[in-house]
């Protein structure tokens, strides 16, 4: 009987193995991705970005964005603002696939007496909302920085109101402290907690799904096709408190009181709709990246499983 209790108890192990990876794999291979999720996908959040924040009529749409950019800034201009977050997307995205993993370990650790190993769809959302709580920590300071570099200039004859990224962060911090530098970090949470619970839950059910049977590897189209299914998930339930931060950490201070008084007022002055402003140019951009990103991550994942 203790032997056969053993057996289990060991079985249990390498099942609750096989569904989790090494906490420093994990951290290294998000960083991998979300490196590969800038490159590609950046001069698509410019375009999202301007389209959010930018005053009603000062474009007709995505693709006035990108014709109005590259005529006055050149195919640069497609990718101002690029730095804050090419430069911290490493910790940013390792830390969210270190804390999915994460996550599956305590919903692992609260559910000792499970019947399977696998989890099911409600406990993947929970690991990745529980992902994006930590992420949004270090998330909220370079999207602040990000936005602000990404609408400077947007008006006729405008010039830059920063020379770069810390400079940034000198006037803000000169502004209002750390407070003003964190500025939107709620709405940013709020964007990424329920959009990362989507992310998750897509990537993992598609996954499955296009796994051959008989079969625990994915070819790289299909990886691809599941990260951009993850992608096209996230941002259908992402774009509204996006459009929230945008504003909020975009706006001089004393424009909105808080998260509620941003919704407010952004739907009394630009209606309902307002609220999605950036939709396609969000889903223009989470097909690529997001492909790009499951590439990175699971290309460096194998790299590494074969080193040790």
């Amino acid at each position: 009987m203790a032997d056969a209790q053993f057996e289990n108890e060991q079985r249990t192990k390498e099942e609750t193995t096989k569904q989790t990876v090494s906490p420093v794999k994990s951290f290294l291979s998000g960083g991998f991705g979300g490196m590969s999720a800038v490159l590609v996908g950046h001069p698509f959040d410019l375009t999202k970005t301007r389209l959010q924040t930018a005053a009603p009529g000062s474009y007709t749409g995505a693709i006035d964005v990108v014709k109005k950019t590259l005529a006055r800034d050149g195919v640069k201009g497609m990718y101002r603002g690029m730095g804050p977050p090419l430069i911290g997307v490493t910790p940013i995205f390792a830390i969210s696939f270190w804390g999915y993993d994460m996550g599956k370990r305590v919903i692992y650790s609260l559910t000792p007496n499970r019947t399977t190993q696998a989890l099911n769809n409600v406990e993947l959302a929970a690991a990745g909302f529980l992902s994006a709580v930590p992420t949004t920590l270090a998330t909220g300071p370079f999207e602040r920085i990000k936005v602000l570099l990404q609408i400077q200039g947007q008006g006729a004859g405008a010039g830059p109101t920063y020379s770069g990224p810390l400079d940034v962060v000198r006037q803000l911090y000169k502004e209002g402290g750390l407070r003003s530098i964190f500025r939107g970090t709620g709405a940013t949470l709020a964007r990424d907690g329920p959009g990362s619970a989507a992310y998750f839950v897509a990537y993992e059910v598609m996954k499955k799904r296009l796994t051959p049977a008989g079969s625990t590897d994915l070819s790289l189209p299909a990886v691809m096709a599941a990260g951009a299914f993850a992608g096209v998930a996230m941002w259908s339930i992402a774009i509204p408190p996006d459009v929230i931060k945008s504003r909020l950490q975009s706006a001089p201070n004393g424009t909105y009181n808080g998260f509620a008084d941003c919704v407010r007022k952004t739907i009394k002055a630009d209606g309902v709709g307002a609220l999605w402003k950036g939709f396609s140019a969000a889903m223009a951009r989470a097909v690529p990246a997001n492909a790009a990103t499951f590439v990175g991550v699971e290309l460096s994942l194998q790299a590494m499983n074969s080193l040790w």
